[in-house]
């Protein structure tokens, strides 16, 4: 995983783990990797992986079994409102990118179809 420079490593460790949670990667009461072996995968800091965890926990995405360590929420509603987020995000930083092109609302589901279609015919 690359880090950008300009956002806490901590809140692009929440980002990848949500992420990995959208796609089910992470599903429903899995347990989450410990905190040790993130921060091996992610080189980085445990500190900096348990602050990620402790906001999740903290927003009841994620769950601690004493003991046991940190398992995602089996709350279907919360997990898909997460998942919404992401997709807003993600599509605000698109419309976002396109209108500093100069493209406006009117041309951008026209633009967007005419790509969706080109890779379409390319799979």
């Amino acid at each position: 995983m690359e880090f950008k420079d300009n956002i806490p490593i901590y809140l692009q460790i929440e980002q990848y783990l949500f992420r990995q949670i959208a796609i089910g990667k992470l599903p429903a009461g899995q347990k989450v990797p410990s905190v040790r072996k993130l921060a091996l995968e992610l080189t980085v800091n445990v500190n900096t992986v348990q602050r990620a965890l402790q906001q999740m926990n903290d927003q009841g995405i994620l769950y601690t079994k004493r003991g046991e360590g940190n398992f995602v929420t089996e709350d279907k509603e919360l997990l898909a409102q997460t998942k919404r987020d992401l997709v807003n995000d993600e599509l605000s930083k698109f419309v976002q990118n396109i209108r500093e092109l100069g493209i406006g609302k009117e041309e951008i589901l026209p633009l967007l179809e005419q790509y969706l279609q080109q890779e379409d015919n390319n799979e």
